[in-house]
C-alpha cells in the first residue's frame, strides 16, 4: 500500500479481465481516495454507486455492447471485428466490482479527476480497473437505469477487480512532444 505515486502511474493499465472482485475494504479505501480529489470550488460533486446486483451489471454490460457495435471498423479491420471486440467489453464485467461515478450536472471535469484517484489508488492495492463510457442513448439509458437525479450525470463506470491479464502494453508519443511554449 505504499507504493511511489510515479510507479503507480507507471504501472497502471486498462484490465478488462478480472480474478475476483476487489473487497469491501479495498472499495472503500479507493473510493475514499477518489473522493481526496480537487473539485472546482471545492464542490466535490461526486456521487458512488456500488452496482452489486447481477442483472443491472449484465445490462450495463449490454448496453456498452450495443453503443461498441455500431462502430465503424478501422483500417483494416472488419466489422466481424468490431463486433467481436464489442462482445469482448460486455464480457469484461465478469468477475469485477462495478462503480458508477456519477456527478452534479457539468461538474464532470471535476469527477474524472476522482477517476484518476481511483485508478491509481487501485494499483496501490494490487487492483485493476476499466473505464467503461457511454454517450447519447445509451448514458441517458444507464442514468435510468442506476436512478439518477434529475440534476446528475454519469461521468463513467468503472470495473475493479484482481487482475487476470496484464492489459495492454502502453504506446506512447514520444516524452516531450506534447510541450509548448508561450504559445502551440
Amino acid at each position: 500500500m505504499g507504493m511511489e505515486v510515479y510507479e503507480a502511474i507507471e504501472k497502471r493499465r486498462s484490465i478488462r479481465v478480472y480474478t475476483k472482485k476487489a473487497t469491501e475494504e479495498q472499495l472503500k479505501r479507493i473510493l475514499v481516495a477518489g473522493a481526496k480529489a480537487p473539485s472546482a470550488g471545492n464542490r466535490q460533486p461526486w456521487e458512488f454507486i456500488i452496482v452489486e446486483d447481477a442483472s443491472t451489471i449484465e445490462k450495463l454490460g449490454e448496453i456498452k455492447y450495443q453503443l461498441n457495435r455500431t462502430f465503424t471498423p478501422g483500417p483494416g479491420e472488419t466489422q466481424k471485428e468490431v463486433e467481436e471486440r464489442a462482445l469482448f467489453q460486455k464480457k469484461s464485467f465478469e468477475n469485477a466490482s462495478v462503480v458508477a461515478v456519477c456527478v452534479a450536472s457539468g461538474q464532470a471535469p471535476s469527477g474524472w479527476l476522482c477517476i484518476e484517484n481511483i485508478a491509481l489508488a487501485a494499483v496501490a492495492e494490487g487492483l485493476g480497473t476499466c473505464i467503461v463510457s457511454y454517450w447519447d442513448e445509451g448514458k441517458k439509458e444507464v442514468e435510468t437505469l442506476l436512478g439518477l437525479p434529475q440534476d446528475y450525470e454519469l461521468v463513467c463506470v468503472l470495473k475493479i477487480g484482481v487482475p487476470g491479464e496484464e492489459g495492454a502494453p502502453r504506446k506512447r508519443r514520444p516524452e516531450g512532444s506534447w510541450l509548448h511554449r508561450n504559445k502551440f
